[in-house]
């Protein structure tokens, strides 16, 4: 975040969704008290965010998993996660193999 509001009224968050080639982050300023579901709201209304947040995914503050009427403080980095296309031990699995038959 590049800062932060000096106005005990307005929360400035940032709303962040990360695809394997690029990380997309949207500041919004929301009234306060705000939550991130206002937050989700305010970010889709930019184009590069319209598209990709989804009432289905899972969202959190720095890394915790959160509901969507979590209230947000000042700062806060609200996360879009998208879902894994395939479980991280799988992959790692898949990968060792490949190298194995690369040998």
């Amino acid at each position: 975040m590049t800062h932060e509001s000096a106005d005990p009224l307005v929360c400035a968050v940032e709303v962040v969704y990360a695809t394997a080639e690029q990380q997309l982050v949207v500041e919004v300023m929301l009234p306060a008290p705000a939550t991130v579901a206002q937050a989700l709201a305010a970010a889709a209304q930019q184009e590069v965010m319209a598209a990709l947040i989804d009432p289905q995914q899972a969202v959190g503050i720095y890394g915790q998993i959160c509901s969507r009427e979590q209230p947000l403080r000042d700062g806060d980095r609200v996360e879009v996660y998208r879902e894994l296309r395939m479980d991280a031990k799988t992959a790692r699995r898949q990968r060792a193999k490949t190298q194995q038959e690369d040998a």
